[in-house]
């Protein structure tokens, strides 16, 4: 498996690069239509259909609601059933849905035949949606949507444009920067992580092919991952053998009665003390290395018998500098949206690397 992943970095490097080179004027121009919708009341309503789509609809709930950029406020996002549209959706709302994304009147699709390299050009392309769809709110007069404190992310915003052409340009332009940081990021991620995704993906192997289990857990964005991750063992779109996952973050009344009744550390320790054996695999995955509940999962995990992989941001945090997993794949960013981009790709090569023959 050596070189399988870094390999797959820069391809996923080059795809990413070419698809926002194109696209960069139409994000730019959709980011002031959705600013505008906002204003105006309106929502977006992302629609999963797939399990997979299913994760990526939570993903830009969790996203526009829970915003994790000092100084931005929340914005109203809701993810629902296809058959729940039409009785959810009004006025100035934007429906969005996948496979291919299409955000209101706007479709989307990557220039590739490969499934998780389009899913994870699309999770970019409503990352970075989020982040720049708070300019505009400067520049219409005077919204109270959205904006906050963010001149020190993007100091164009001072100028107050009086046209917004100007305005729409810079976007263009800092989405092709936020193209060229993912890239680099993805391509950093994979090669670096190649010995210890190759070393995971065997470990995962081996205990699925044996009748264990893998479960996925991890907090906001990375819980929508660990979704994803459950999603493409049981039903990848390649068409690969079902394999045994079990999301940790998916049943919402075991996660507030912990949370309610214990305290959000035990979210996943709890549950892994209730449904893992010896021989099963725990795969946490953290932006920032060091969440409470992912350490204390990580450190039942083990007490239990479990093989540990973990992906993270930053330097590594507590998981690398403890050695708190036996697999840890870093992602060396401060930026929790560029980090849970290349965690999403790591995820994938993983999920490729487990069906590689031996």
């Amino acid at each position: 498996m050596a070189q399988l992943a870094g390999t797959s970095g820069d391809a996923r490097a080059r795809a990413g690069l070419s698809f926002f080179e194109a696209e960069s004027g139409r994000i730019a121009r959709l980011c002031l239509t959705l600013a505008r919708r906002f204003v105006a009341g309106g929502r977006l309503v992302a629609v999963g259909g797939s399990p997979q789509a299913w994760s990526d609809a939570h993903h830009v709930a969790v996203e526009f609601v829970h915003p994790v950029i000092v100084g931005k406020r929340a914005l109203p996002a809701l993810a629902v059933a296809p058959e729940d549209v039409s009785t959810v959706a009004r006025g100035e709302d934007v429906v969005v849905s996948f496979e291919p994304l299409t955000i209101g009147e706007e479709v989307f699709e990557p220039p590739t035949d490969d499934p998780f390299v389009a899913q994870e050009l699309c999770e970019t392309l409503y990352h970075v949606l989020w982040e720049l769809v708070h300019v505009f709110f400067e520049h219409l007069g005077g919204s109270e949507a959205g904006g906050g404190a963010s001149g020190f992310l993007y100091p164009f915003l001072e100028r107050r444009e009086a046209d917004l052409d100007e305005v729409v340009e810079d976007v263009r332009r800092s989405v092709l920067m936020k193209s060229e940081e993912v890239a680099a990021l993805r391509a950093q991620t994979l090669a670096e992580g190649d010995e210890v995704l190759g070393a995971a993906a065997a470990v995962v192997r081996r205990v699925l092919d044996e009748g264990g289990t893998l479960y996925a857990f991890g907090n906001g964005g990375s819980a929508t991952d660990a979704m994803d991750v459950v999603a493409d063992f049981r039903a990848a779109p390649q068409g690969w053998p079902a394999r045994r996952a079990v999301d940790l973050t998916a049943d919402p009344a075991i996660l507030t009665a912990l949370a309610n009744d214990i305290g959000p550390e035990v979210l996943f320790a709890r549950q892994l003390i209730a449904y893992a054996v010896e021989g099963d695999v725990a795969l946490a995955i953290t932006t920032s290395g060091g969440s409470a509940n992912i350490v204390e999962a990580l450190e039942e995990a083990r007490r239990r018998g479990l093989a540990t992989v973990a992906l993270v941001g930053y330097d590594g945090g507590r998981i690398l500098s403890e050695r708190l997993a036996d697999h840890v794949v870093v992602t060396r960013s401060d930026h929790i949206p560029r980090i849970q981009e290349a965690q999403a790709s790591a995820c994938h090569v993983l999920r490729e690397l487990v069906e590689l023959p031996t």
